[in-house]
């Protein structure tokens, strides 16, 4: 079993920079695969990005290719998702999910555990 905890979430206006943390207790998190995901008010929770457990591969959703960056530090059980040149469309609750063994999953059904989510609102 893995708990998952978000921080880093706020306010920032365009242009501007959040960094996001993900915690895992429970379990060591070397061997999992982390995503992150988002959800816009009154749309789907997407796929932002992930880290591989064993490559260290990294994926990422179009929208934010070239602005975000996911990383991990097994030591410390936590991924971080930097966030640069921030959009109002980014504006969501974001969060991580965690999947043993895992590769690039980019699906939802794909994460077994998920965190509580960590609100980013950026102003125009």
């Amino acid at each position: 079993q893995v708990q998952l905890v978000e921080s880093g979430g706020g306010l920032v206006q365009a242009g501007g920079s959040l960094r996001l943390s993900c915690a895992a207790s429970g379990r060591t998190f070397g061997t999992y695969s982390v995503g992150w995901f988002r959800q816009a008010p009154g749309k789907e929770r997407e796929f932002v990005a992930v880290t591989a457990w064993s490559s260290g591969a990294t994926g990422y959703a179009d929208s934010v290719k070239g602005r975000f960056i996911t990383s991990r530090d097994n030591a410390k059980n936590t991924v971080y998702l930097q966030m640069n040149s921030l959009k109002p469309e980014d504006t969501a609750v974001y969060y991580c999910a965690a999947r043993p063994y895992g590769g690039v999953n980019t699906r939802e059904y794909e994460y077994q555990y998920w965190g509580q989510g960590t609100q980013v609102t950026v102003s125009s």
